[in-house]
Formats: C-alpha cells, sequence, structure tokens
C-alpha cells in the first residue's frame, strides 16, 4: 500500500477476475464463427432426416415392387416425392409458427427453418447417386434401388443408435428403446409401401 500526496494510504481497489468464457459461448463470441446448434434445432434436424428417411424407403420399396420401371423414371419419381415432402413440411413450419409465436419468423428462424427441412436431404443422398450410376452405366435399375435400400436401412439405424445413446439409460433398456423403434419402423414401411403400391 503507497501513500498519496497528502500524506495517507491509497487504497487498493481489488481487481475483479472474470471466469473464461464456457467452450460454446466463447466459440459463438469469436468473430466469423457460425453458432452451434441448440438442442432443439438438432433435434427438429434429427426428425426430418428420419422422416425423409421412411419416405425415400418407402417409395424406394414400392418402386421395386413395380418392377419394369427405369432407373430414370425412378431417379426422376424419387425426386419428386421428396421434393413435396421437403416443400410440405417447410411450409407447415412457416404457417404454424404465428400460431404458436403470435409473430411471423425473423430472420434468423427463417434460414433456421430452412436448414432444417432442406438440410436434412444429405441424409437420402445415396438413392440418387446409385440411380444416377445406374442411368450412367449399365448398372441394373434393380441393383441400384437394392443398393438405395440398404444404404437408407443403415443410415436409419446409425441415426437411431446414435440418439438412443445420448439418452442417459442404461445399455438394456437402449436395446429395448432400439427394439421398440426397430418394430415401429418396420410397420411404418409397411404402411407406406401398401399406400405407394
Amino acid at each position: 500500500m503507497g501513500r498519496s500526496v497528502h500524506g495517507g494510504p491509497i487504497p487498493v481497489v481489488p481487481r475483479r477476475i472474470t471466469a473464461a468464457p464456457a467452450h460454446s459461448d466463447y466459440h459463438q463470441l469469436m468473430p466469423g464463427t457460425r453458432p452451434q446448434p441448440t438442442r432443439e434445432e438438432r433435434a427438429a434436424h434429427l426428425k426430418e432426416s428420419i422422416y425423409l428417411i421412411f419416405a425415400t424407403l418407402s417409395v424406394t420399396l414400392a418402386i421395386r415392387m413395380h418392377g419394369g420401371v427405369t432407373d430414370l423414371a425412378a431417379f426422376v419419381t424419387l425426386a419428386i416425392t421428396l421434393g413435396g415432402t421437403v416443400l410440405a413440411v417447410f411450409t407447415a413450419d412457416i404457417l404454424a409458427h404465428p400460431v404458436v409465436h403470435g409473430s411471423l419468423m425473423t430472420r434468423h428462424e427463417f434460414f433456421r427453418a430452412v436448414r432444417t427441412s432442406f438440410g436434412a436431404l444429405s441424409s437420402v443422398t445415396l438413392p440418387f447417386i446409385f440411380l444416377a450410376i445406374a442411368w450412367i452405366t449399365d448398372w441394373d435399375v434393380d441393383a441400384a434401388l437394392l443398393a438405395s435400400t440398404i444404404a437408407l436401412t443403415v443410415a436409419l439405424v446409425l441415426i437411431c443408435w446414435s440418439a438412443v445413446r445420448r439418452v442417459g439409460i442404461t445399455w438394456q433398456q437402449q436395446l429395448g428403446l432400439l427394439a421398440i423403434e426397430a418394430a415401429l419402423a418396420g410397420a411404418v414401411i409397411v404402411l407406406q409401401v401398401l399406400s405407394h403400391a
């Protein structure tokens, strides 16, 4: 402690020490970085991905059941079905927002809805790649549809397993939940195939 010009002691003001921001907050505060998606955004993206996989799987199975479909016709049918599905979900989000929140979407909410709806298309790209290969090469369209069915099934299993692992339950409960999801998935696929057929 020093002394002032009048001879009295100079008070020492304790320096305030602030804690470092959390990793997620620090990441959001850094310029030029994208904010991490919230839990609600991740859940919405997961839901859209699962829904699109179900839709793609049912259409793929229905096309295989019909038989005699060219690779180009299968590609166009799949593109029209998924395009209409994504646009319907996106439109429903826009129309439901004022009802739920009492206001129109902000710019951030609008682009978040775009990312959620159209970003889920990345989970169903393999069938289009397989059908494009069949169109360009001599690969049989039925084999391409079979490969698409296998790829979509594996993607659905991986997404469900990733979602179950995030839940704080035992491994026995995780297996039980996966079994229930598998049974429900099978029922959904059967009903959708019957509707398309």
